[in-house]
């Protein structure tokens, strides 16, 4: 149970400052792995050496002790690695990564020792061999499966990643202590009550304070999905999740453009033959709903519109509506999957928004062309699916993908690079439809003085970046989405062509 309690909780700590791709979960488990076969293979000899319960026990105390220490030495290993995130220094970051996975080597090594001596322990007795090992796997098997959703859906959201490893600490602990008690003597473990203070006290004063020192930082918590973050820059209310690469939601009390990725939503009706009203647009369906901006914007240029937002994170929506003013009487709120949750609506939309980045990652059954065929079902005749999607200053993978997945399921796509930023938009209209369309549509808003400013801003902006179509990529299915492996080998060259000084 402790052992993959403590691989989940690893995960959560490196993933508040590293994210959450598919790199760093691989180097999570396969370090781990390797700590936990060093600690079977010395385990093994231990335990021939010392066949004791006192040894059995003490070395769990110490794994606890590990345990406890390990997120308080790593909190200012994190903080500089959140720091060298912001400005985009991969040397501190992999040397902060390495650093903290260099922390976990005493309690996984102590941890893997245990396995290997309960054998050895339980071989003593004259009991027989293969049914006495085969209960100690089982038991080790059932407590894994406890270890794998208690920090994740019990600890992590009630208390923080932090403490969730004092409380895993303190669960080892206290069995290791009334294990010695019984098996060699309570005045043994007594000796060793000085250890259970220690995490106490650590508990209550030593984990005080922000995680993470980010300028103007007035909000933080943990939710079993992301690390959240509120942070406020002049009169600006800002949403950033997990590692903090990207915002995702952006609020003021008087500024409704925000020069983004949010803006170009209520772009994609104005793909259909002109004129088309803004009045006819009656519902729209956010998937990644996030804090409620782009919900805010659609509300404030369509008023009659209904929206059904689509988050699966309920903590985010919480803070939506205490930091963001998601207070809309028009929107709806879905706690879901963004593609189970719109799978099983019954509703038809004009628009479809997506946007569920956990960046620079797309979810990649959010990419499939079974995914835009359900998106393509659930539009009106007039109806335009919109995708927020990553890219490199001149790498277009990504995005040239995605386009030839769309354009097997949408007959017509148009594209828009979102200026000073990582993000293009993909337009896919239900029926066939021309970039011309857009420049009637706002030829004739421009020339209505009660057009909204902010929809003539967004698409002026999406007609000064329209792009060609490309669809030089794979076709993304649900049997077969590389999504990460692009996604990786972007970041990757990123990295070494040296296009974050480019962007900076």
């Amino acid at each position: 149970m402790t052992s993959l309690a403590l691989e989940m909780l690893a995960s959560r700590l490196l993933g508040n400052y590293f994210g959450t791709s598919n790199l760093v979960w691989a180097s999570i488990i396969g370090l781990i792995l390797i700590y936990i076969t060093a600690g079977n293979y010395l385990g093994g000899l231990w335990a021939d050496r010392s066949p004791s319960y006192r040894t059995f026990f003490l070395i769990q105390i110490w794994a606890a002790l590990a345990i406890a220490a390990t997120p308080l030495i790593s909190r200012p290993v994190l903080r500089l690695a959140a720091d060298a995130f912001d400005q985009l220094q991969l040397g501190v970051l992999a040397g902060s990564f390495l650093s903290v996975m260099v922390l976990f080597i005493a309690p996984v090594v102590l941890l893997g020792t245990i396995s290997p001596f309960a054998v050895r322990l339980a071989l003593q007795s004259p009991r027989p061999v293969g049914s006495t090992a085969g209960k100690i796997y089982a038991i080790s098997t059932l407590g894994s499966f406890v270890g794998t959703f208690l920090p994740v859906l019990i600890l992590v959201p009630l208390v923080g990643t932090y403490r969730s490893f004092l409380i895993i600490s303190a669960i080892l602990l206290v069995t290791a202590l009334v294990g010695l008690g019984l098996t060699v003597s309570w005045r043994d473990a007594f000796r060793y009550f000085w250890a259970p203070v220690i995490v106490l006290v650590l508990g209550l004063v030593g984990l005080r304070g922000m995680d993470k020192a980010t300028p103007g930082l007035v909000y933080e918590t943990e939710s079993a999905y992301n690390y959240i973050q509120v942070l406020q820059q002049d009169d600006y209310w800002l949403l950033r999740l997990n590692e903090g690469q990207g915002i995702h939601s952006v609020y003021h009390p008087e500024v409704l453009n925000y020069y983004g990725p949010w803006e170009q939503v209520l772009v994609a009706p104005f793909f259909n033959p002109a004129p088309f009203e803004p009045a006819a647009i009656e519902r729209m369906a956010i998937v990644g709903l996030a804090a409620g901006t782009t919900a805010r914007q659609a509300a404030a240029v369509f008023p009659e519109i209904a929206i059904d937002g689509i988050e699966i994170d309920p903590e985010i929506v919480e803070v939506g509506r205490q930091y963001f003013a998601m207070d809309l009487p028009n929107l709806n709120v879905i706690i879901q999957d963004g593609r189970w949750g719109l799978e099983n609506s019954d509703a038809t939309y004009q628009v479809i928004s997506v946007d569920a980045y956990r960046p620079p990652y797309i979810p990649w059954h959010l990419t499939t062309r079974e995914f835009f065929q359900s998106v393509y079902d659930h539009l009106s005749e007039d109806g335009v699916m919109v995708l927020n999607v990553g890219r490199g200053v001149e790498d277009r993978r990504l995005v040239n993908a995605l386009s030839a997945t769309i354009l097997t399921v949408f007959p017509s796509l148009h594209v828009v690079d979102v200026p000073d930023s990582f993000n293009t938009i993909l337009f896919a209209t239900r029926t066939p439809t021309e970039p011309a369309n857009l420049r009637a549509n706002f030829d004739t808003l421009l020339a209505r003085p009660d057009t909204p400013r902010l929809l003539l801003e967004a698409m002026a902006t999406a007609l000064t970046n329209l792009q060609p179509v490309s669809q030089s990529g794979p076709v993304f299915t649900d049997d077969y989405a590389p999504v990460e492996w692009i996604t990786n080998a972007m970041i990757l060259d990123f990295f070494l062509t040296g296009d974050m000084e480019e962007m900076q």
